[in-house]
C-alpha cells in the first residue's frame, strides 16, 4: 500500500517536474529581452534572430513562439476569461497559480493546424509561449515545447 502512495505521489508531482526543462538535445529559445524561455527540439530553427520564435521547416508546418510582459503579474484564467478565450473545460490542461496551459483550435478543418498557448510566472512579469502545428506534427511535442516555458536562466533586462 506505500508503495502505491508513492507511486501516485510522483504521479501528481511530475507534470512539475517537467515543466521548466530542457530535453536532452533541444534547443532553447528566449524572449527578445532575454528574460523568459522555451525549448524546442533539434530540428527546429530560429525564425530569426532575436525574435523569440523557432519553426520546423517553415511557419506553416510548426511556430512556436515566447514573450515577456514586464510588470504583468502572473495570474491563473479565471471563468470570464476562459469563457472569452473560449477555451473548453477538457482542453484546459493547468490552471494554477504556476501556469496556464490550454489548447486551442486556430481554425476548423483536418489540414488546419492547432495550438496550444501557455503562461508562467516569470522575473518580474508573466512569460507566454504559442505553439500552432499542423496534425503531422505529434501534440505531444507541442505540449513539451509549452511546459518548457519559464524564467530564462541567465536574463538581461
Amino acid at each position: 500500500m506505500r508503495t502505491c502512495g508513492v507511486f501516485t505521489l510522483l504521479l501528481w508531482f511530475a507534470p512539475a517536474a517537467w515543466a521548466q526543462t530542457v530535453p536532452p538535445g533541444w534547443k532553447t529559445v528566449k524572449d527578445p529581452k532575454g528574460v523568459c524561455q522555451i525549448a524546442v527540439p533539434p530540428e527546429w530553427t530560429p525564425w530569426a534572430e532575436n525574435t523569440g520564435a523557432a519553426v520546423l521547416q517553415e511557419t506553416t508546418t510548426g511556430l512556436a513562439v515566447v514573450t515577456y510582459q514586464p510588470g504583468q503579474a502572473f495570474q491563473a484564467l479565471t471563468e470570464s476569461m476562459q469563457r472569452m478565450l473560449g477555451i473548453p473545460k477538457e482542453k484546459l490542461f493547468e490552471n494554477t497559480a504556476k501556469r496556464a496551459f490550454y489548447q486551442d483550435k486556430t481554425s476548423e478543418g483536418k489540414e488546419d493546424p492547432n495550438g496550444y498557448s501557455g503562461s508562467a510566472p516569470g522575473k518580474d512579469g508573466t512569460c507566454s509561449c504559442r505553439v500552432v502545428f499542423l496534425p503531422s506534427i505529434p501534440a505531444e511535442t507541442a505540449k513539451k515545447i509549452v511546459l518548457s516555458l519559464g524564467p530564462a536562466a541567465q536574463a538581461k533586462t
